[in-house]
């Protein structure tokens, strides 16, 4: 997944466990967690009703967490390694990260939950890795679904990029094939109230690039508060640098659009 800008992509940061996880992993931060807290984290949200509600309910408990990029171990002369950071967040491990506890039934299953969405088969190496967004939705069962053309109502536009093959030719990530993939997404001038209604609480969303080889530039997610719809994500912003909630609408301006993804029902 590739997100984050041009000059620094926001690779994979994860989670900081308990002690007990930790212990399981080649790499860990362990934070300040405990296993007792992690499982206060999970078992209200394991009893909401819908994925999305989970996912709101497990992200309120990373608001303020800081930002961190790069922190992901492996690359093309690096052999890879799961980890595990829960102290600090890119945009798209901050979603990497609560989707994972959403899935997983009990503390225990977290690292393995984590391993299956981040890499393919649930394979840990740097080229099974899931580098770009829209990995999310491709291949073997994701149980998330790209809703974009939905939530877009007739306005979303669709392109072919070669993901991975910059402008002139190289690559973003060496080693790494370059894919042809269609991609989906809402033009930030179709944006409107109507559109805004279809978006869902939990729903992970991504800024469209119009950058070659790159599908979205940043990630986040929804949250629904009164009238108002807020991205939540891991900011890079000087002054920021944490997890926060925006107004949607006013984080968009003067980019593309966005992209929908949605955990299945």
């Amino acid at each position: 997944m590739i997100f984050k800008l041009v000059t620094s992509f926001a690779l994979m940061c994860y989670f900081t466990c308990c002690m007990a996880l930790a212990s399981e992993m080649n790499q860990g931060d362990i934070g300040l967690w405990t296993d007792a807290e992690l499982a206060q984290v999970m078992t209200p949200a394991n009893q909401s009703v819908s994925p999305g509600a989970q996912i709101v309910k497990i992200s309120d408990h990373f608001i303020n967490t800081p930002y961190a990029a790069n922190t992901l171990v492996g690359g093309p002369q690096e052999a890879e390694r799961l980890v595990i950071n829960l102290s600090a967040f890119d945009c798209f491990t901050f979603l990497d990260v609560v989707e994972s506890l959403r899935r997983s039934a009990v503390v225990e299953d977290f690292p393995e939950q984590l391993k299956k969405l981040r890499y393919r088969n649930g394979t840990v190496a740097y080229a099974m890795r899931r580098h770009f967004f829209s990995d999310w939705v491709t291949g073997e069962a994701t149980a998330i679904s790209d809703v974009t053309a939905v939530v877009g109502q007739g306005r979303a536009q669709t392109v072919v990029k070669q993901l991975n093959r910059k402008s002139d030719g190289t690559r973003w990530l060496p080693e790494i094939p370059i894919i042809s993939r269609q991609i989906a997404y809402i033009p930030l001038s179709a944006i409107d109230a109507q559109k805004l209604s279809l978006l869902q609480n939990g729903d992970y969303v991504g800024v469209y690039s119009e950058l070659a080889g790159l599908d979205v530039s940043h990630t986040g997610l929804i949250v629904k508060s009164k009238d108002r719809v807020m991205f939540r994500h891991a900011s890079s912003r000087p002054g920021v640098e944490q997890v926060v909630d925006e107004d949607l609408i006013t984080y968009l301006q003067d980019t593309p659009g966005l992209v929908v993804y949605r955990v299945d029902p």
